[in-house]
């Protein structure tokens, strides 16, 4: 195994991860870097293996969180507490926010891979992120975890589908259609990376029949494990970076950031 191939891969597993939380769409960042840099499509087996990483380190970041509406929400069947009431309504609306994405993948995921995925397409699609982003980078909302409703998850979900177009961010979608919809930044945030989680079990779960059809080969499981690493790493100090910028209000520099991106690439491809 050659230095190169090793160097390769580990940046590819930090690059992902540390842009997979934040509102810039590191899917995009993918397309872009190999494009630039001249790296060469790791394939799907590569992709799966850093989603799963970066799927670890939000479990691990959020495992309060996630520990909380678990034993909240099964006890919401023994004893109705407000509390109780209030995280499972929250599951129940995880589970509604999910189904666009879901459907949407499994239906166009393959066209969408196909067709829209060019340079030139991520190119626009960041600066509507940016654009996005902006829009909303001053809003205040006022909804916690217990003023949520079937809307707000369906809108939600249907952003979180809308970021299956390369150069969409995720994050950067759901956040921004949970703040359009009057819920606190710390909300929103939860909302969206708790929303991630199923979503991302979806795609390990379909890959599980490519990893078992087509196994990387032996000479590449020192580049695998490093870039796991590397994501799981990247992807969990990036995550806790970002809940402080939300706590901040300061969404405007990433808004910035994706406006000149889409606008260099659009321009100079």
């Amino acid at each position: 195994m050659d230095f190169y191939t090793i160097v390769k891969y580990l940046f590819l597993g930090i690059f992902q991860g540390f842009t997979e939380p934040i509102p810039i769409s590191s899917s995009g960042h993918l397309v872009l870097a190999q494009h630039f840099l001249g790296i060469e499509e790791p394939g799907l087996t590569f992709e799966i293996l850093v989603n799963t990483a970066s799927l670890f380190a939000v479990l691990l970041v959020y495992r309060e969180d996630i520990w909380r509406l678990i034993v909240n929400g099964l006890g919401y069947f023994k004893e109705k507490t407000p509390e109780n009431k209030r995280d499972f309504h929250f599951i129940v609306y995880l589970i509604i926010g999910t189904i666009p994405a879901g459907v949407i993948g499994i239906v166009f995921g393959d066209v969408i891979e196909e067709h829209l995925s060019s340079v030139v397409t991520i190119g626009i699609t960041l600066i509507i992120t940016g654009t996005a982003l902006w829009l909303i980078r001053n809003l205040r909302g006022s909804k916690n975890d217990g003023d949520l409703n079937a809307k707000d998850a369906l809108i939600i979900g249907l952003a979180q589908a809308v970021a299956l177009i390369p150069g969409i961010s995720r994050s950067g979608a759901t956040i921004v259609a949970a703040m359009a919809r009057g819920m606190k930044a710390e909300t929103a945030l939860r909302y969206s990376f708790l929303l991630y989680i199923p979503v991302s079990f979806g795609v390990m779960l379909l890959g599980i029949k490519d990893l078992i059809e087509a196994p990387p080969a032996a000479s590449m499981t020192v580049p695998y494990v490093l870039a796991f690493l590397g994501s799981l790493i990247a992807s969990y100090f990036s995550l806790k970076w970002f809940m402080n910028i939300m706590v901040r209000g300061n969404l405007k520099y990433f808004a910035f950031y994706c406006l000149i991106v889409g606008l260099l690439v659009v321009m100079f491809i």
